[in-house]
């Protein structure tokens, strides 16, 4: 039984286990000082000159940090540098043009390899092409592409001529589109006829026009031909097709435009699944600079690796990740356009073996999958080149930290856990795998500069093991500039509870709650507003879900609140077992008798409903927001998000035989 702090009791070995890097990572490791630590902290903010030295720039900065005008912080302001340059030009110069720069994965089992002379050249073509279609420094260009490398090739275009670009992920809906657009003033857009959806042809222009004929403004349409023959398509007025484009400027080059340090670099709006989606500015100069420290600090990447980032370009994960963190530093970043488990569930691991992967960073999500199809996949292939494991994207709690580390990283990979948004930027609490020991469960300490604290109502550090709210103190580079065309949101969002302006003392509160123990390690627990009032208890939905699936036998959990007839709120969990376990009332008591022990009686679930697989969006998050009306008996909203939507109607009818039979716990 696994108590609140991770810990089996009936086990040989607790699952909180601390583990030290091993000596071989060690001797290697980028970073492998204890005493960074201390020597960031005794030479704050100049410290953060060790992130902008791995950057080339045209005008050198004299200012690290400029905070005269709080919340609203400069980093590098008297600085110069063009991101395109940093991540495709240098790396030329210093004679590594041949060195692979990308290597994309296609979901038909396509492959491509740019070099880095060959991203050079294509960029510079599409870069062309953009200023020629009217495109000025400034201007926001919306992207709205799948996984192909048009997208980052997009991305950097616009960085090489000074041109903000706001990526819109895929899936979202028409209407999502069109309201970043229309809050983006963007009067430019780079799309495609259509992508593959486990095999099948899906129609995105069509969401494209849509989007275009709700706007205000004209928009001039850019369309990659994806699909060719499998999704014929014609271009309309201001419609031009990419490649037609490239063409026309074969062997063009565009001078880097050079950018102050703050910059626009890009905008990237939240999923809006809140309220109106908001718009996170980040700066060219601190933004680069961090991205390329932490992919270098904490996610070791080196020029000879070969490093996957397993997310997707639409979210930030993959902006810092994929493309600005990896190329900076002149590495050979993976790009993956399908699903884990298409066509198989060991289409992943057939990647890492056959293009001998690094390092390898993924999600919690896709890791409890991983743990549910069973470690025979993981298993088939050659994984001995994994040098190092990353999780971002949610808490993972001990169980999967352990399989992930043991069935992936052949028991002795450190595991880094990382933590951030798409507000931070970049990695700000995490374990430097050269240095610290890691604990499974926890993210781990601030890094070096970072001053991360958990706090109560009033602002104080909390005890350690106590549940608390994690703030940010001090300023750091990744750090979003504003909200577009919003600063007072911006300041009332993000700055306004635990600051004090008369003081100037301001406060970053990142909307989780967390705890800390005794080391300094922080535990994240999950938003602030994912909670379930129980009896006027407040419960968070990411402890209970981590009390669940650290039982034996279960791969994943989603909790949601249900209104009971009475006008109580319940607790209703879906859960999900690994390969061959099947659900049964030994599992079921597992379950009650852990979420007792590790949080209380009133956690323990009034009902449990196991299900073959949770509703998932192509970015691999649960969709709780559909789960909790289905326990509610609440119609459905847009389902265009999920990638197996079929799932649902399975978990409404088993919902539904619970109801007229009047059984529990199915």
């Amino acid at each position: 039984m696994v108590d609140r702090n991770g810990w089996d009791r009936d086990g040989t070995a607790p699952t909180g286990t601390t583990h030290d890097p091993p000596a071989s990572f060690v001797e290697q490791a980028n970073v492998s000082d204890p005493g960074i630590y201390e020597a960031f902290e005794a030479d704050w903010p100049s410290c953060w000159t060790r992130a902008a030295d791995l950057l080339s720039w045209d005008e050198p900065y004299d200012t690290v940090l400029e905070d005269a005008d709080a919340p609203f912080y400069r980093w590098f302001p008297d600085g110069r540098l063009n991101a395109a340059y940093n991540c495709l030009d240098r790396h030329l110069e210093s004679g590594r043009k041949n060195h692979a720069a990308i290597r994309w994965e296609g979901k038909q089992g396509e492959r491509r390899t740019y070099t880095y002379r060959d991203l050079y050249v294509e960029v510079n073509e599409f870069a062309a092409a953009l200023r020629d279609l009217g495109v000025e420094e400034d201007d926001v260009v919306t992207i709205y592409l799948p996984m192909i490398p048009e997208l980052p090739i997009a991305m950097l275009a616009c960085a090489r001529i000074g041109a903000p670009h706001s990526v819109v992920f895929a899936g979202l809906s028409a209407d999502a589109l069109a309201t970043r657009m229309d809050a983006a003033d963007s009067e430019f857009l780079v799309t495609c006829d259509g992508y593959y959806r486990r095999g099948d042809a899906f129609n995105q222009k069509s969401k494209a026009d849509n989007a275009r004929l709700a706007l205000e403004q004209d928009v001039r349409t850019v369309v990659v031909d994806r699909l060719g023959d499998d999704l014929p398509h014609v271009l309309g007025d201001d419609e031009y097709d990419y490649h037609e484009l490239r063409d026309a400027f074969a062997g063009a080059t565009v001078e880097p435009v050079s950018r102050d340090a703050e910059d626009m670099l890009f905008l990237m709006y939240t999923s809006g699944t809140t309220g109106e989606p908001k718009g996170v500015v980040h700066s060219t100069g601190g933004y680069l600079a961090h991205v390329a420290w932490t992919s270098h600090a904490v996610l070791d990447v080196k020029p000879a690796d070969t490093y996957w980032c397993a997310a997707d370009i639409g979210w930030i994960t993959g902006h810092s990740y994929i493309v600005y963190g990896p190329l900076a530093l002149g590495t050979t970043t993976v790009m993956y356009e399908g699903t884990p488990d298409y066509p198989d569930r060991d289409r992943l691991w057939e990647i890492v073996d056959r293009n001998a992967v690094d390092v390898f960073y993924t999600a919690p999500t896709a890791i409890r999958a991983f743990m549910k199809w069973g470690e025979e996949y993981p298993t088939e292939h050659d994984l001995s080149s994994l040098r190092l494991l990353g999780s971002v994207g949610e808490p993972i709690s001990p169980r999967p930290w352990n399989w992930y580390r043991d069935h992936v990283g052949g028991g002795d990979c450190p595991v880094v856990d990382t933590w951030w948004q798409t507000e931070t930027g970049a990695v700000t609490i995490s374990t430097l795998p050269g240095v610290d020991e890691m604990k499974p469960g926890s993210a781990g300490p601030p890094l070096p500069g970072i001053d991360a604290n958990v706090v109560d109502e009033a602002g104080d550090p909390v005890e350690p093991g106590r549940t608390g709210y994690l703030t940010i103190d001090r300023p750091w580079p990744g750090m979003a500039q504003t909200l577009y065309d919003n600063d007072e949101r911006f300041v009332t969002e993000y700055w306004q509870r635990f600051s004090d302006p008369a003081a100037d003392d301001w406060r970053y509160f990142s909307g989780d709650t967390a705890r800390i123990d005794e080391d300094g390690y922080i535990t994240v627990l999950g938003r602030v507003d994912d909670v379930i009032n129980v009896s006027g208890h407040r419960l968070g939905t990411m402890e209970v879900e981590s009390a669940i699936t650290d039982v034996d036998g279960v791969a994943e959990a989603a909790v949601v609140g249900r209104s009971s007839p009475a006008g109580d709120t319940e607790i209703y969990a879906y859960v999900s077992t690994e390969s061959g376990r099947e659900p049964g009332d030994r599992i079921r008591e597992a379950i009650r008798e852990n979420v007792a022990a590790a949080i209380g009686p009133i956690a323990s679930p009034t009902e449990l409903v196991f299900t073959p697989e949770l509703p998932k969006t192509r970015s691999g998050k649960i969709m709780r927001r559909l789960l909790e009306d289905v326990a509610n008996g609440e119609s459905l909203g847009d389902t265009s998000a999920l990638r197996n939507p079929e799932i649902v109607g399975e978990i409404q009818a088993e919902v539904g035989d619970e109801s007229s039979d009047g059984g529990r716990d199915r």
